[in-house]
């Protein structure tokens, strides 16, 4: 002979209420994190394309700031090619990253670079004896970046 309980109706589980209660707020839950996971994935490339656009600028200051300070040729240049003292740079754009030679590198073609070579005092130095080299490099998802350096005539 079983024992029968008196009184108590004891049920499981969770009532229908609960349960729709419990997939809007798990759903909720989960498109925060679907939200932070897409903002996070389409700002991931603009750290590339940063680093990308500083290592473009330090090449070209590089490049101009290994030149004489004076035309060594004194004759008139016909191309990057044949860049041979600071100054033959200024005003050089290009629209598309390029080697020193002037060719297009491939896959950087959505950069623009420009250049700039003014004279400048730069602290004991006279005006006449230092120019002030300014590379600038954009890019067409906002990013816009100045380098600058300094190359003196001693």
């Amino acid at each position: 002979m079983g024992v029968a309980q008196q009184g108590t109706d004891s049920q499981r589980g969770f009532t229908l209420v609960e349960l729709v209660m419990a997939i809007v707020i798990i759903s909720l839950a989960l498109l925060g994190v679907i939200q932070v996971i897409i903002v996070t994935t389409t700002h991931s490339a603009d750290a590339v394309v940063d680093r990308q656009a500083l290592a473009i600028a330090e090449a070209y200051l590089e490049e101009i700031l290994l030149k004489d300070f004076s035309d060594p040729g004194g004759g008139a240049e016909s191309g990057r090619a044949d860049y041979d003292n600071v100054v033959d740079y200024d005003g050089l754009s290009d629209s598309g990253a390029r080697d020193q030679s002037g060719t297009a590198i491939t896959g950087l073609t959505d950069y623009t670079v420009a250049v700039s070579v003014v004279a400048a005092a730069l602290g004991s130095v006279p005006l006449g004896q230092a120019m002030m080299v300014t590379v600038s490099v954009s890019h067409p998802n906002g990013i816009n970046l100045s380098l600058v350096g300094y190359k003196t005539n001693y």
